[in-house]
């Protein structure tokens, strides 16, 4: 694919899901038009935005056969009505293990076909006090990474606890946008989510979309928000607090090549794969 010359306008649709997956998807839907009408290309929807129950099992009740189910069937909808790139951010799809979901970021394209699939690799596990979660248990993990080429560049794709592991993303590769749906807890994301992104941002010298669950659940529990675009500079180009909402900004190919000529970073790592497995002499580094 040729280097893009243009800004790609992106979304990141916030929303606060529950356990019914026909009212989750409803409440999703407008706010994917929102986004169309105001120009982006490429929608993301968060981790869970179909369905955050009232248990963690419940998304075994509604897990979906890899290619086949409302859930999938709504995201090639969306994109084919809207002619966009549309991100599901997780979809419980049927693993091997019965007692288990793989948790899978879909894209499709603006036909409405799938053009990528990404098995959350990193479970998360919290505990303090009388909050506690431990997606192991009901979650398999996956095992490859993917990265897509769309009009704006290379796109990595990750899924929130991910956001924690900064080798994952150098493993993508040069990328020119990084997504990571979530669904952040208050606890965690008041602390983390804005640091933790803009590194990756930073240290990637790409923008990073990531749209999160925002509010108060029917299940008691409360998802942090800040659905964020932030730039390659690791400057926040907007930012949705909390609620239902769309943030959309530009990934432009004009500051990606200006932080990267003027802090050339990705091109000074002496520590990659191919110099580890050379075993440099840093002494007068």
């Amino acid at each position: 694919m040729s280097v893009p010359s243009v800004p790609f306008r992106v979304a990141a649709v916030q929303v606060v899901a529950g356990a019914d997956v026909a009212a989750n998807l409803a409440q999703a839907e407008p706010l994917v038009a929102q986004a169309a009408a105001l120009g982006a290309r490429l929608v993301a929807l968060p981790e869970y935005f179909g369905i955050l129950g009232v248990r963690a099992t419940d998304k075994l009740a509604v897990r979906e056969a890899d290619g086949d189910g409302p859930q999938q069937a709504f995201l090639a909808r969306l994109a084919r009505t809207h002619g966009i790139w549309l991100v599901g951010g997780t979809v419980p799809l049927s693993s091997d293990d019965p007692a288990r979901v793989r948790s899978a970021c879909l894209v499709y394209g603006p036909d409405g076909e799938r053009v990528a699939r990404y098995d959350k690799i990193h479970l998360f596990s919290f505990a303090r006090g009388d909050e506690r979660y431990d997606e192991g248990r009901t979650i398999e993990p996956g095992s490859e990474l993917v990265t897509m080429d769309l009009p704006c560049g290379r796109v990595g794709l990750s899924i929130c606890y991910d956001l924690r592991f900064p080798e994952l993303y150098r493993a993508l590769g040069v990328v020119s946008l990084i997504l990571v749906p979530a669904a952040f807890t208050a606890t965690t994301g008041a602390a983390h989510w804005h640091l933790l992104l803009r590194a990756r941002a930073v240290e990637n010298q790409c923008y990073v979309l990531a749209p999160a669950q925002g509010g108060a659940h029917p299940n008691g529990r409360r998802t942090f928000g800040h659905s964020l675009l932030i730039d390659p500079w690791g400057r926040v180009v907007a930012e949705h607090a909390e609620g239902p909402g769309v943030v959309v900004g530009d990934v432009d190919p004009a500051v990606i090549a200006e932080v990267r000529t003027e802090l050339p970073a990705l091109a000074h790592r002496v520590l990659g794969p191919r110099a580890c497995a050379a075993s440099p002499d840093l002494t007068d580094r």
